[in-house]
């Protein structure tokens, strides 16, 4: 699943926020923001301001395989 995908649906927990509020919200214009989910990318910054906007967490962590020791 990806990034888009993940917001989509904490807009939706978050009581149906329309992505044009979020991209308010987030001190963006809703055609910088359309153009951010259309091509699924979006700096960790972002994320991380869309987390806090969400009043919600943002942990972006490594995981090794073999051990599953968290970086």
């Amino acid at each position: 699943m990806g990034m888009a995908e993940k917001i989509r649906i904490l807009l939706i927990k978050r009581g149906n926020i329309s992505e044009a509020e979020l991209a308010r919200r987030i001190n963006t214009t809703p055609q910088n923001f359309n153009s951010k989910m259309k091509r699924d990318n979006f700096t960790e910054r972002d994320l991380i301001e869309i987390a806090n906007v969400l009043n919600c967490s943002y942990n972006p962590t490594f995981v090794l395989n073999d051990t599953g020791e968290q970086i």
